[in-house]
């Protein structure tokens, strides 16, 4: 993916869904030509916006939407969330297991011990050697309040909150003194199961 096209969350709200759509992009070549070219390369639908960057917002915007109301990706229903909480893990997860992740594999959000963090930093990084792309929760002591994706084994990270890659450092992760978009400790991983 070229990083440098825009995929920056629309809101404050939806650093969740901008990570779906990432994740998305990742694991559907389709999907992400319909996203930087604006055109579907099988069905021909369009796709609203003039920019990458504008065509990612109304992506991010419309998955927010669907990950937090009633019905899910695969049509079942789901617990309805307030958009103004973000998007909930369960129901990245649910996501991730309908279209946005690894073709057939299921996910499940696991919280990230605070005493015992190398087990999710472990959890992690076999998935991610694994070519599952795996959203992180972070936050302060008190509440998880931003999502990024981990892409790789080496802990290179998307941050929707800037459009780009950063890099995750293990020891922080271990110590929960990270600092990406000003959030230090991990909570929630949603990985494959």
């Amino acid at each position: 993916m070229e990083w440098s096209l825009g995929y920056v969350q629309p809101d404050r709200r939806s650093c969740g869904a901008a990570v779906l759509v990432v994740a998305r992009m990742l694991n559907d070549p389709a999907y992400a030509e319909l996203v930087l070219t604006g055109r579907h390369p099988d069905t021909g639908s369009m796709l609203a916006g003039g920019s990458v960057g504008e065509r990612f917002g109304v992506e991010a915007l419309a998955m927010h939407r669907r990950t937090t109301g009633p019905v899910d990706v695969t049509g079942a229903l789901q617990l309805p969330w307030p958009q103004g909480l973000g998007t909930p893990p369960w129901a990245v997860a649910r996501q991730l297991s309908g279209s946005s992740g690894v073709p057939g594999s299921r996910y499940d959000a696991r919280v990230v011990n605070p005493f015992d963090r190398r087990g999710g930093l472990d959890a992690i990084a076999t998935a991610a050697a694994a070519g599952h792309a795996v959203p992180l929760y972070l936050g302060s002591l008190w509440t998880p309040r931003h999502v990024v994706l981990v892409l790789d084994e080496r802990l290179r990270t998307y941050d929707p909150s800037v459009g780009r890659r950063v890099r995750m450092d293990r020891d922080d992760f271990l110590g929960g003194t990270l600092d990406i978009a000003g959030w230090s400790r991990p909570w929630f991983a949603v990985v494959p199961v």
